[in-house]
């Protein structure tokens, strides 16, 4: 199916993101649709009657994607792309210097824990870094060849679009440990104020009577 965004939505686009600034915090609708002909349209008007799969999605001015431009912006809006590097990786700062230089917005996942081994096995199904994942599809080890066919099927431009002000959110675990809760947190506490009032044991084969 061929998707197409025309020249009048573009400028539509545009002019709505304009406007999210202007206002100060507003926020604008994203929308996508498939019509009649079977095209693929993306939108900041709300689609006709007659649409189909009609998906929403708001920009919002607080969130980084809010300022790309609009050929970008339904890229990464239906093709997400995330990176999982580890320490010490080479082919991982060669891929992430890669998507940088080509102007893709992505998040960087890193793996070095136990637990953020077993997730990229779980979404990759080896252990091999680094992986590239753009939507459901997945690219293990390093080829910026079919990387980059991949993101310019998946929509993306050739050429670096991104505003120079651009900032790239920091990377974070592949398995991030989950928050800790109040209660949590109370029972941490006590654990560390017991531990500082218990006397030291006694070392039964120490005839000195000295703690240790």
């Amino acid at each position: 199916m061929k998707q197409q965004i025309s020249i009048r939505t573009l400028l539509l686009l545009i002019s709505t993101v304009a406007s999210v600034f202007a206002m100060g915090g507003a926020q604008a609708q994203l929308y996508k649709w498939v019509g009649a002909d079977g095209k693929v349209t993306y939108s900041d008007v709300p689609p006709p009657p007659s649409a189909k799969q009609v998906q929403t999605r708001s920009l919002d001015s607080s969130e980084p994607a809010s300022n790309l431009p609009p050929e970008l912006a339904a890229a990464a809006a239906k093709n997400p792309v995330t990176l999982y590097t580890g320490p010490d990786c080479s082919p991982c700062n060669e891929g992430r210097a890669f998507l940088k230089g080509s102007g893709i917005p992505f998040k960087e996942k890193t793996v070095k824990s136990d637990d953020d081994v077993k997730k990229l096995k779980q979404v990759s199904g080896d252990n091999q870094l680094p992986v590239l994942v753009i939507n459901t599809s997945k690219f293990r080890g390093l080829d910026t060849t079919e990387w980059r066919t991949a993101l310019s099927n998946a929509g993306y431009p050739e050429t670096d679009k991104l505003p120079k002000d651009y900032k790239y959110s920091a990377a974070e675990a592949a398995a991030p440990a989950p928050a800790a809760t109040p209660k949590d947190a109370i029972n941490n506490a006590n654990g560390a104020k017991g531990r500082q009032n218990s006397p030291p044991p006694v070392n039964s084969n120490n005839n000195s009577g000295f703690r240790f």
